[in-house]
């Protein structure tokens, strides 16, 4: 079993993405046992740093291009002997799972389909060394983050994440390193409007030490249209908070360092609408979860072994990006693309079917 004939397994099935099956399918000079192919799975040693060196020659990078944190779960629910498997929460559920965290850093432009994976970590803070090195993912999101930067060199300059990684040693660490910054607060976290130094006045009732719930600002039209500049706790630096109401009433807390990463001088103002609209390109990660699951079975295998569902899942990530450039090619989306695998064979079935209709 090659490390190519895995990844193109997971590209041309459609349902059953077990070993099981895999061995099944092989004929001839190809054919391999059950046995042999998880061998393969956790003798090899596939790390994040396979999918850099396929994604980074198709990068359009630039500084107006987007990185987007988020994580994941794979769904284990059923499963009681696959190592890396914990209780944990999962949006997609919208509550506790067992499952497989994995966090995610994509790379963006901002268009429609220009997207893809830069890095991932697998969350397993009780595996020990030097699986899960007893890390959390605002830990892993750290080491991702600056990574990207020094390692890889990327130019982008705007982070997009939720609020679970709005910690202020997080913000901290983009304003240290030249970056911007889209996130969401939680609606009990406690800011104070900020006072403008030179004039010694305050923009608004609440004065520099004294911290309110969000909820109690008031938003005047100015304010849901510009922000309004406000304080967290233990950060340095003031950050524009905007107040985004959905049309069904919703309401979605957004902070901003627009582009500022000093410490003394007000960022420039933004309008809620720039903010809102670079804020939507965190649905792209959301879209690589749903086709990372839906198309190459990120959470069906069934291998125990951690190293097993670490090599599977570094298979994934490259039978979606081998996806992803087919759809590109042939300008259809990453859905269609494999389903185009199936369609000679349905054109032969219906042709000459293997079972024929039984009629009165």
């Amino acid at each position: 079993m090659t490390h190519r004939q895995y990844i193109e397994y997971l590209i041309a099935t459609s349902v059953n993405y077990t070993c099981t099956n895999l061995a099944a399918h092989l004929e001839g000079d190809a054919a391999q046992s059950h046995d042999a192919i998880c061998d393969f799975l956790s003798r090899e040693k596939l790390t994040p740093r396979g999918l850099w060196n396929v994604v980074q020659r198709l990068l359009h990078d630039g500084p107006e291009s987007f990185l987007v944190f988020d994580d994941s779960v794979q769904d284990k629910r059923y499963s009681t002997q696959i190592e890396l498997v914990k209780l944990q929460y999962s949006g997609a559920e919208g509550g506790l799972v067992r499952g497989i965290g994995v966090l995610n850093l994509l790379h963006s432009t901002g268009q429609d389909g220009d997207f893809y994976p830069l890095d991932y970590r697998i969350y397993a803070p009780d595996c020990g060394r030097p699986l899960g090195r007893g890390k959390t993912k605002n830990h892993h999101f750290r080491e991702m983050l600056v990574r990207a930067i020094s390692d890889k060199q990327l130019q982008a300059k705007m982070v997009l994440f939720d609020s679970w990684y709005a910690s202020v040693e997080n913000l901290k660490l983009l304003a240290r390193l030249g970056l911007f910054f889209i996130t969401t607060l939680k609606n009990n976290r406690l800011v104070s409007v900020w006072i403008d130094k030179s004039s010694g006045k305050s923009s608004g009732k609440s004065s520099k030490s004294v911290y309110v719930h969000l909820k109690e600002i008031e938003w005047t039209a100015q304010r849901l249209e510009e922000g309004v500049l406000v304080k967290l706790k233990k950060l340095p630096f003031p950050v524009r908070l905007f107040k985004i109401v959905a049309p069904n009433g919703d309401i979605e807390w957004l902070i901003t360092n627009g582009s500022h990463t000093g410490q003394n001088e007000e960022p420039p103002r933004l309008t809620a609408h720039e903010v809102k609209e670079k804020n939507a390109v965190r649905w792209h990660i959301e879209q690589l979860h749903r086709e990372l699951k839906q198309l190459v079975g990120t959470a069906k295998c069934q291998c125990r072994k951690a190293r097993s569902q670490r090599n599977h899942l570094a298979c994934c990530y490259l039978a979606w990006v081998s996806i992803q450039q087919r759809a590109r090619q042939i300008h259809t989306t990453c859905y269609q693309a494999k389903h185009l695998l199936w369609s000679d064979f349905l054109k032969s079935q219906l042709a000459m079917p293997t079972i024929k209709a039984c009629l009165a």
